[in-house]
């Protein structure tokens, strides 16, 4: 049996759970560890617009693959002859061979590639339709104006990318600079386009990307996260942040004419060349 744990926002559990689909495809006996790195607010609730369904690890199955029990004899045992803990990370941030051939294994990461499951792509495109989600009326109203132009779908993500701490990690990427490149790219390719704005922090975004081809894209919290992303898949082209969210919002758009921008570095100091799709354009 092996485990997938779930860990992160609704981007990173779509790659977790499309790689569940992957093994599950191999023949093998896949389940989902959706309890560990969450709380009673549940953030996995996210995936039920989707509709999925998955099998999930139990505690005491859990307890086995990374012998955590706390029982007293099992302390004893492990201080006597060690932890025989089977769970596996995946190495580095790119396409881990490892990962797939792993078998009674508990795997951790974030499978942030589409080689994990480019095999299966119909199958993870048709689990990841939003057969749980009915549109309100500004989403409705924002998706008649999409279909009306050449819409493309910006994602700005500040927030928690500008805190001190993650300034070595995120610092310097989709800064200014990054977005002047990539809207002027669109402009030239696009003439008539029309920018969607979906961020976190739309003040800063009025004050910067203001005009008649620019919709800040507003109405949806983070709890409605997955009503921003169902937005972007009904944009045309996409320009993206160096995240997961906006990698899906891009890849669940079926236009086989879109045109897709991304920082040419996802993350600093770290190797990320598999999260980048063949249809990528990297400025």
């Amino acid at each position: 049996m092996v485990a997938v744990q779930m860990s992160g926002g609704l981007g990173n559990q779509m790659f977790e759970y499309a790689l569940y689909l992957k093994l599950k495809s191999m023949g093998k006996e896949v389940k989902m560890d959706d309890f560990t790195c969450y709380g009673p607010r549940e953030r996995t609730k996210q995936l039920q617009v989707f509709g999925v369904s998955y099998d999930r690890l139990t505690q005491k199955e859990y307890e086995e693959l990374t012998d955590s029990c706390m029982l007293p004899w099992h302390r004893i045992r492990r201080k006597l002859t060690g932890r025989k803990d089977l769970s596996y990370r995946e190495s580095g941030c790119n396409f881990d061979p490892e990962v797939l051939r792993r078998d009674h294994t508990l795997l951790l990461g974030y499978f942030q590639t589409e080689k994990y499951f480019q095999d299966i792509e119909e199958q993870v495109r048709e689990a990841f339709r939003f057969r749980n989600f009915t549109p309100s009326r500004s989403v409705r109203e924002y998706e008649r104006r999409m279909e009306e132009c050449e819409a493309v779908s910006l994602h700005v993500r500040r927030g928690d990318y500008l805190k001190p701490e993650n300034q070595a990690l995120f610092g310097g990427i989709c800064d200014e600079a990054y977005y002047e490149r990539a809207v002027g790219r669109m402009r030239n390719a696009l003439p008539g386009a029309k920018f969607f704005v979906f961020t976190n922090d739309p003040s800063w975004i009025k004050e910067h990307y203001m005009g008649p081809d620019f919709v800040i894209v507003e109405g949806n919290d983070e709890d409605m996260g997955y009503a921003d992303l169902y937005l972007m898949s009904k944009c045309r082209h996409h320009i993206l942040a160096n995240s997961s969210f906006s990698w899906w919002g891009a890849w669940l758009d079926g236009n086989p004419d879109k045109i897709v921008i991304a920082p040419d570095r996802w993350f600093n100091g770290k190797d990320f060349h598999d999260i980048y799709t063949r249809d990528m354009i990297r400025v």
